[in-house]
């Protein structure tokens, strides 16, 4: 056994309970970016965390201790603990869930022994003079003027009692004196007041005096606390001025070397990940002479070797460290892809209409979104009533439409040789479709029962698109999209989300299809689920996660796509894509890699071979591969695309309206026009005039199929208008296919036959 499973199994059997005094193991504690997590023996005692590089070290050496009383205990992800004191941080990682929680009790307790321990000694320490003369001054010096005020009340007292006495005597002289009846009671009165005023008095003076002996008591306790917070202070200002020459160096280096910028591997590709990694290298205190064991779960189960004309090697953890430099003419000068895939594409040629190029800028309207969602947790998204406040004025049907923003990728599929070749590019289709997911937080409008919209580019890039709202509950919309480019795509998408409270789940079922006219290759692959976070607090961010596979159903060929997790000890890039394609055997021959948000690259595999084992002692495959190449690379988003719900350029056209348009079309819904103008009151009142009217018609349908029922007759339902039910021939599932008609209807500008929704 090695000594790294010696020390997990000795970790398991000799760390006692939680509770007790001690608690000792492994731990993966994170040192730098380049190092990642390192594996570390930590002993917590007496309310000192420790840590070493072995169980041996604890005889001679400690490379790091955090004081528990004052330090700040969070948890993150399943596995991780973070702990910070003043600016030491120590983010750690347990090995499982529960090894996890052990630690974070033991911490939880120890830190309540430590503080209660300080606070026992601050309460036993009064005898010892104030570390600091002038706090010591200032404390004698408010004492001093608390003894001259409780002088002045007892002086004060002194002739209250005096006077008081002889108020009394006088009145007890007045009662000997024969008086009437009446008099003598009001005499008796007087004196009993007189007796309560004196006592009151010197309750008075005894409450002062008892405030005066606990002020003594605790002055110097008092005076500890404020040397303390002096102390944090001058140590955070020390931090600040540090970061402060760091990041000027950086910024200083960045600019005089930028090209390294786009060529080192551990490079981020988002300020936001940038600086979290800066963050945990900054608050480690590793050496640099350690040995690595890599801790993380998703590790990648290969790893690529990019092979040079001068065989110098590069290794990479499917990252895009083999990456190049993003230019569109990479493709062009692709040496592992045939020429029939580097034709011009239809995205060149200049469009034969002037689109519109931008939307009135969102208003700025405050609304609490918690006052709203607060009452929906673990209701379906679509069920959920809400203002537009929270939408953009795009349908659902609208955002499916914008998948054919980077089109062009399956003309270039469509020309390809090679289905492989074809396969990647496809593939780089399939991730494309998020890029404009990364800004758009907002909602689309849920469509109406019956609603479709087009999108006709027959003239500009030879496609026709068309979609339809099929049912409603549950929500699912059918999409058929035609290319005179050789290919077509059909889609049906039932939209399954749920609100957790912190973070919203959307999850799209159903299957995407792709056939290529000239080749007969069918592709058909499937969504990954999207996350937006931070729904309560915090700036809301989409995430995007989970495994596509593509499977040619023709050569049997498949892609395995990965969308990893952002996760923030992650060693990777943000919004991190690998694959894998693969032929009908299972030989992988591209290597693909990159972000959804950014691009996608593929390389050619050359060689392959077994590697090491990971962390989980699987065996990895080394691939060695020729330098990658440029697939897809995002267009950069419109000017003042912040203020324009950061629409895409196709997404500003999408709501434009266009004549001969069938009467369900998006662009007529008026909710969704008025939202576009600004105008969100009228749209909110229009909205839900909209929702009420299609409740009244499914009341009625409801209504219908139970007199047909109890007549002993079949009643049908709602049909949609332009697809219907079919068994898939490739995937045996059931589901909307376009019929045919749309088009043909649209050219006879006959549109009898779409019901009144709007």
């Amino acid at each position: 056994m090695s000594e790294q499973g010696k020390g997990s199994a000795s970790a398991s059997a000799a760390a006692p309970a939680p509770g007790s005094d001690t608690y000792k193991g492994w731990l993966f504690k994170w040192t730098n970016y380049l190092k990642g997590y390192q594996r570390r023996w930590f002993v917590l005692s007496n309310g000192l965390l420790s840590y070493y590089r072995t169980q041996a070290e604890m005889a001679h050496t400690c490379r790091g201790t955090i004081n528990l009383a004052t330090a700040h205990i969070d948890t993150e992800d399943a596995c991780n603990i973070v702990l910070s004191s003043g600016g030491r941080t120590y983010h750690l990682k347990a090995s499982t869930e529960v090894e996890r929680q052990r630690w974070v009790t033991a911490l939880e307790l120890a830190k309540a022994k430590a503080i209660r321990m300080m606070n026992d000694q601050s309460d036993d320490s009064g005898d010892e003079e104030p570390t600091s003369q002038s706090d010591r001054s200032e404390i004698q010096g408010t004492l001093k003027i608390l003894v001259s005020k409780l002088d002045d009340l007892s002086t004060c007292n002194d002739l209250i009692a005096k006077h008081g006495a002889a108020l009394q005597r006088s009145l007890s002289e007045l009662e000997g004196l024969k008086v009437p009846v009446e008099g003598g009671e009001k005499f008796k009165a007087v004196n009993e007041r007189a007796t309560l005023f004196r006592i009151t008095s010197n309750a008075m003076i005894n409450a002062c005096r008892d405030f005066l002996d606990l002020a003594e008591t605790h002055s110097r306790r008092w005076q500890r606390a404020l040397q303390y917070e002096r102390e944090q202070r001058t140590h955070l200002e020390e931090t600040i001025e540090q970061l402060a020459k760091q990041h000027n160096s950086l910024e200083r280096a960045w600019r005089e070397a930028p090209t390294l910028v786009s060529t080192t591997p551990s490079a981020p590709t988002t300020n936001k990940g940038g600086s979290e990694r800066l963050r945990k290298e900054e608050a480690s205190d590793e050496d640099e002479d350690t040995e690595y064991f890599d801790a993380m779960e998703d590790s990648p189960a290969f790893i690529t070797v990019t092979t040079t004309d001068n065989t110098q090697h590069r290794r990479s953890q499917s990252n895009l460290s083999g990456a190049s430099g993003g230019q569109p003419s990479d493709w062009n000068q692709d040496n592992h892809m045939s020429p029939s895939c580097n034709d011009v594409s239809g995205k060149e040629l200049q469009p034969r209409r002037q689109r519109r190029t931008h939307v009135p800028d969102k208003p700025n309207y405050s609304l609490n979104l918690w006052s709203i969602m607060k009452n929906c947790i673990g209701k379906e998204l679509s069920k959920i009533p809400m203002p537009v406040n929270f939408n953009e004025p795009l349908s659902m049907l609208q955002r499916l439409t914008e998948d054919l923003e980077y089109h062009e990728l399956l003309d270039k599929a469509a020309r390809c040789d090679s289905t492989l070749e074809q396969m990647c590019l496809v593939a780089a289709f399939s991730v494309s479709s998020y890029s404009t997911t990364v800004h758009r937080t907002a909602k689309p409008f849920n469509p109406l029962l019956g609603e479709t919209y087009e999108l006709d580019r027959l003239e500009e890039f030879g496609y026709r698109s068309l979609c339809e709202q099929v049912s409603h509950h549950p929500p699912a919309a059918a999409h058929h999209v035609v290319s005179q480019r050789g290919w077509t795509l059909w889609q049906e998408i039932t939209i399954a989300s749920k609100f957790r409270g912190k973070y919203l789940s959307i999850m799209p079922l159903g299957a995407i299809h792709l056939h290529f006219h000239s080749s007969g290759n069918h592709y058909v692959w499937r969504k990954v689920t999207s996350t937006v976070h931070n729904i309560i607090v915090g700036k809301l961010w989409i995430d995007q996660s989970g495994d596509i596979e593509i499977v040619n159903h023709r050569t049997k060929e498949t892609c395995q796509l990965k969308f990893s997790p952002y996760s923030y000890f992650s060693r990777d890039i943000p919004r991190k894509v690998t694959g894998v394609v693969a032929d009908s055997g299972g030989q992988a021959h591209y290597i693909l890699s990159g972000t959804w948000d950014d691009k996608i690259e593929s390389a050619k595999i050359v060689q392959s071979s077994r590697g090491g084992s990971g962390s989980e002692g699987k065996q990895k495959t080394v691939y060695q591969t020729l330098s990658p190449k440029l697939l897809w690379k995002k267009y950069p988003l419109p000017e003042n695309a912040e203020n324009m719900y950061y629409f895409s350029a196709l997404a500003l056209t999408l709501n434009e309206q266009e004549d001969d348009v069938g009467l369900t079309d998006s662009r007529l819904r008026p909710d969704q026009k008025l939202m576009e103008e600004g105008r969100w009151d009228e749209a909110n009142s229009e909205k839900q005039r909209l929702e009420e009217k299609q409740r009244a018609v499914r009341r009625r349908r409801e209504a219908e199929a139970t007199d047909a029922l109890d007549e002993g007759k079949e009643y049908e339902g709602y049909q949609p208008l332009w697809f219907h039910q079919r068994r898939d021939s490739v995937t045996g599932e059931t589901n909307f296919v376009y019929k045919g008609g749309y088009w043909e209807s649209k050219d006879r500008q006959d549109w009898s036959m779409c019901p009144d929704i709007f």
